[in-house]
């Protein structure tokens, strides 16, 4: 089986080295199994040489992308920096992807890699994953694409894309096992000490209040959410601040900031929390007061639904003192 691991101008070396090393990882494993490697991977890109990571590394690529006519897999993994500027460094690439593709290969996009694979159009009308930091910035550049908010990894059409950061490993895994085996790609997670249970990045996500519309009025709205989370809020209140109507008020947060005020108000809250059970030696319930919400069940259903984990699984993971001697 072909694997071709696209080096992106300016790419990160983090995300452009691990599908590579983990593939051919997985032959030795076949070999060792008494099974034969199945792997033949190699690195492809635009020219010879390729700068990484700002130039800080250079990568040697096996093939030139405009002479490989045929893979069974392309991995595109992420540039560094700036997604616009990766973006027109790798211009010349994407009409590659769309051929490949055509020609029966599957794509698999890393991180933020998301952004070269939609630049195809082969993701419009189908699910995508990317950072979770990227994730309104993608959205707005490309709407045809729908993005599964805190995925992991999504599959469509033999297209697949990944997460942020450390999520690339639990899609490599995920393709080592499909095509080779559940015992392989178990080694592999435990050669590389990688977590094969994980499907959400939710639980490593930071909100941040989104600040890219132009409607003043609504930011004043936000800054008031963001100053007041602890106090009692209500949608009556923040139409208010604005002098307009509730109806009026619901759809212009809405379309400005892509939650209801209500919503809104509890990823503020709850990034609040969090930030508590990391630096904080309170329990559950303090945090939970401090934060606004005075019903038990409903602050844990809520902490879950946007993390992931409940508040006492947040706290053992992430707290400051769960690192200290």
């Amino acid at each position: 089986m072909q694997i071709s691991v696209f080096v992106p101008e300016y790419g990160v070396i983090e995300a452009i080295t691990p599908p590579f090393r983990s593939f051919n990882t997985a032959n030795e494993f076949l070999s060792a199994f008494g099974k034969e490697p199945i792997f033949n991977v190699e690195y492809v890109g635009l020219n010879e040489y390729v700068p990484a990571n700002n130039g800080e590394y250079t990568i040697k690529t096996n093939r030139l992308l405009q002479n490989v006519t045929h893979t069974d897999l392309l991995i595109i993994p992420p540039t560094f920096g700036d997604t616009n500027k990766g973006i027109q460094a790798n211009a010349e690439a994407v009409p590659y992807f769309k051929k490949l593709y055509g020609n029966g290969a599957s794509l698999a996009s890393l991180c933020i890699g998301a952004f070269l694979l939609a630049e195809t159009g082969l993701l419009n009308g189908k699910k995508c994953s990317t950072h979770w930091a990227h994730i309104e910035e993608f959205k707005a550049k490309y709407p045809d694409v729908e993005v599964e908010d805190g995925a992991i990894i999504t599959e469509h059409d033999n297209i697949y894309s990944s997460g942020g950061a450390s999520s690339l490993w639990n899609l490599i895994l995920y393709l080592i096992e499909k095509y080779s085996d559940r015992e392989t790609a178990v080694m592999i997670s435990k050669y590389f000490a990688l977590d094969m249970g994980r499907d959400s990045q939710s639980q490593f996500a930071i909100f941040r209040g989104q600040r890219t519309h132009e409607d003043a009025e609504i930011q004043t709205v936000q800054d008031y959410i963001e100053t007041n989370y602890e106090d009692k809020i209500t949608i009556e209140n923040l139409a208010n601040l604005i002098g307009t109507s509730r109806r009026t008020f619901e759809r212009r947060f809405k379309a400005a900031t892509n939650n209801t005020a209500i919503e809104y108000t509890q990823r503020v809250r709850i990034e609040a929390a969090k930030k508590s059970f990391e630096a904080s030696r309170k329990n559950v319930s303090e945090i939970m007061f401090d934060v606004g919400y005075t019903d038990t069940k409903a602050f844990r259903d809520i902490f879950k639904k946007i993390t992931g984990l409940t508040p006492i699984e947040y706290r053992n993971k992430f707290a400051k003192m769960a690192y200290e001697v």
